[in-house]
């Protein structure tokens, strides 16, 4: 079962005391690179937070928001009564030296630091809010994995139509190859009879030989072929495979298209050569799938 990159997940779970929504996306990366926002009141389950997506994600671009609300609002904040005395006091001094009038309201004095008391904060610890902040995040990583699983679904198609276009044109490769050589020693000994038949000499017979086995050894391509049959009953396994393995493909893939390359460029054949195009063209098909599997 492969597994898409490219994904949106959101869920929200809520008691009697705060709501909790969390929201999920992900996108291509090579590697797994976390980032995730929520309130500060909540740095120490950082750790925790990472974790669990870990245990769910293992390559990709995560991007987490939590947005954190008390269903009981009134008591959220207090004012400090003694430090906005205090700030009044201070102004209703400049004011005199200043020769100003006081304002006519305490808004300014309201934003200053310390004259609001974050009350939840100080009567509640974030552990205490771990269990459905956890129930919010897994409930959007369940609806970001089935979005993926529907991509992944999609991208699993698309490699098996290209590993099959490899596969048929590698039974090309196969059949043509054992006729490359013979091909080549009738074209020479043709050759060399249309030259010589006018001449009274005659064409040394083990020269052609050692000719033709010059040309067989440097045109061999049976390990080649071997090689990227593995690779591409390897390949077949992973992408019908229970895990989502996009790293290992891309490493395949890498393998598989430097035996092809490695085929055209020892095999002379125009046949060959074509069926080698194609691999090529299939092969990158494969690599630009892949870079979304996780």
């Amino acid at each position: 079962m492969l597994l898409g990159m490219t994904g949106f997940g959101s869920s929200t779970a809520e008691d009697d005391r705060i709501s909790v929504q969390a929201e999920i996306r992900t996108v291509n990366n090579r590697y797994l690179k976390i980032s995730t926002r929520y309130p500060d009141f909540y740095a120490k389950l950082g750790s925790q937070i990472e974790k669990l997506l870990r245990g769910s994600i293992t390559r990709g671009t995560v991007n987490l928001t939590l947005k954190i609300d008390s269903l009981n609002r009134t008591s959220d904040y207090l004012l400090d009564e003694k430090v906005i005395q205090q700030y009044w006091s201070q102004l209703k001094h400049l004011t005199e030296v200043c020769h100003l009038p006081l304002p006519d309201n305490l808004n300014s004095l309201l934003s200053l630091p310390g004259a609001a008391i974050d009350n939840y904060s100080r009567s509640h610890n974030p552990e205490a809010d771990w269990s459905l902040i956890e129930q919010a995040i897994q409930g959007a990583l369940i609806e970001l994995t089935e979005f993926r699983k529907k991509e992944g679904e999609s991208a699993q198609a698309d490699l098996l139509t290209s590993n099959q276009i490899i596969c048929d044109q590698l039974d090309v490769v196969k059949q043509k190859a054992p006729l490359v050589v013979t091909s080549y020693r009738d074209r020479l000994h043709q050759r060399l009879s249309d030259l010589l038949q006018d001449q009274e000499v005659e064409f040394d017979p083990d020269s052609l030989i050692r000719e033709v086995s010059l040309f067989a050894d440097r045109c061999d391509i049976n390990e080649e072929i071997t090689r990227l049959q593995c690779h591409l009953e390897q390949f077949d396994t992973i992408i019908t495979g229970k895990t989502s393995q996009g790293k290992k493909l891309e490493f395949l893939v890498q393998e598989m298209f430097r035996e092809i390359n490695t085929i055209g460029s020892k095999a002379n054949d125009v046949e060959i050569s074509h069926a080698v195009i194609d691999m090529k063209l299939a092969v990158e098909k494969i690599r630009e799938n892949v870079q979304n599997v996780e």
